[in-house]
């Protein structure tokens, strides 16, 4: 075997002259993909001992290299081991060290196998245990929206379309339908799961190996559910990044457009809600400001997460089979996403637990705009025979009126109704009472009180 001096890269025999301090900058990837180590490690042990089973390497050997291997996972568990720009990556690194310790024998370790193949296998174990972590975070925070809406079932608010008073709705129900988009958020990521469990381990550089392995021995030992079935695709295939990247992104979307409601929210113009002192930073100049930063930075931290996906999406949109180095950088890209994601849901979580509404605004905004204007509608559909568009009519003449008399809707009284709609009997006053128009909606999925609190109990049982 050739000697495999420790300060020489693995290729020199090949490559006699050392590459510039440059290339080992541009190209290294340790400071990046040392984050895998573990991996790394859990997926070399696994290699060897399915080549062990194989009769490929014998017992000496496989023990030598699976010593060697923890040992190097406790060095750099213990801050003792000396990562190596020269040596690239965390495969590379680990392997120089594995000579180090045992010998020529660590020679054995590459056998039947490519970095190609490893570095996706080290990356899926990784993203695999990241999503979960995802999961977890996002089930905490549906859990504390939970809380927050099932004190506030009653309050009552307005129901924006276009930022213009709409219908009025429970404050609760506002808050479940962020419950719903993380949930979907989660059912996303546990769907991205199902590639996450293909096993790379065996594919090699491209083409597969001549060695007599067992891929479903190394997918079991790893927690894979199957091997993938082509080593072209399996080299190449970076779908699970983008699936990560995207779900990562829509994710933040709902965060992002939360935020940007709280903020709206807290601004001096609407003040519907009020935040802590724990959640808000003050200005340098004027005294009296309290700034909804950690809103902002949620709202700015989406752009960054939107910029990566794009930065993936375009290294990959022309690129040939099977691997390249442009692939590189899809470790930094999701290591990158999955903080700024994690960092994000807790930052919301927080200011969640840290804000209340301002329930007399709310309501006191819920009362104006003519607000029950579409029950009116509803009602004369349903009590005097007439078509939707009609009661359409006859509605907005009901709230030319009022605007006309500076009046609210609850405000007119039976006669000056009936100067409009001589049919109409005092009943017709009931439809607008804010409360009386949530609880008409009962529809499956409206605003009622039932609804909310039926929707919240099954949350919570879930």
């Amino acid at each position: 075997m050739t000697k495999n001096k420790n300060n020489q890269a693995i290729w020199s025999t090949r490559i006699n002259k050392n590459g510039s301090l440059l290339f080992q900058k541009i190209g290294s990837s340790i400071d990046v993909d040392k984050k895998l180590y573990k991996e790394d490690i859990q997926g070399s042990i696994a290699h060897v001992e399915m080549l062990f089973r194989q009769k490929i390497i014998n017992f000496k050997i496989k023990n030598k290299i699976v010593y060697g291997l923890e040992k190097i996972k406790k060095e750099i568990k213990n801050k003792k081991f000396e990562f190596n720009k020269k040596y690239e990556d965390i495969h590379m690194n680990i392997e120089k060290r594995l000579f180090q310790i045992i010998g020529e024998d660590a020679g054995y370790i590459h056998t039947a196998r490519s970095r190609n193949d490893q570095v996706i296998t080290d990356l899926k174990l990784w993203m695999r245990l990241a999503t979960k972590e995802i999961d977890r975070n996002l089930e905490n925070i549906i859990k504390t929206i939970l809380k927050v809406a099932e004190k506030n079932v009653e309050t009552v608010m307005p129901g924006f379309t276009h930022l213009k008073n709409a219908q009025p709705i429970s404050f609760a129900h506002y808050l479940m339908a962020y419950v719903e988009m993380f949930n979907r958020d989660k059912q996303r990521f546990k769907n991205n799961l199902e590639n996450l469990y293909e096993n790379p381990l065996g594919a090699g550089a491209i083409a597969g190996t001549s060695f007599n392995i067992d891929r479903n021995f190394t997918t079991k030992k790893l927690g894979f559910k199957k091997p993938t079935r082509n080593s072209i695709d399996t080299v190449s295939d970076r779908d699970f990044v983008l699936d990560f990247l995207s779900s990562v992104s829509i994710c933040s979307v709902h965060i992002s457009r939360i935020a940007e409601e709280l903020i709206i929210w807290n601004s001096d113009g609407f003040n519907l809600i009020n935040l802590s002192d724990k959640i808000v930073t003050g200005s340098s100049i004027m005294p009296q400001k309290k700034n909804p930063d950690l809103l902002e930075f949620l709202r700015g931290k989406t752009g960054n997460i939107f910029g990566n996906l794009f930065t993936m999406l375009t290294i990959l949109k022309g690129l040939p089979l099977s691997y390249f180095k442009d692939l590189q950088d899809d470790k930094e890209i999701v290591f990158k996403s999955n903080e700024t994601l994690i960092n994000s849901i807790s930052i919301l979580n927080e200011v969640l637990k840290n804000f209340s509404p301002n329930k007399k605004k709310m309501l006191e905004l819920a009362n104006s705009g003519f607000i029950t204007a579409t029950d009116l509608a509803e009602y004369l559909v349903k009590n005097n025979n007439m078509s939707f568009r009609k009661a359409y009519q006859i509605t907005a003449i009901v709230v030319n009126y009022a605007e006309k008399k500076k009046k609210k809707l609850h405000e007119l009284n039976i006669n000056e109704l009936n100067k409009i709609e001589p049919k109409l009997t005092k009943e017709v006053l009931k439809v607008f009472d804010l409360k009386n128009s949530i609880n008409s909606k009962k529809s499956f999925g409206g605003t009622s009180f039932d609804n909310i609190k039926k929707m919240i109990t099954k949350y919570k049982r879930a």
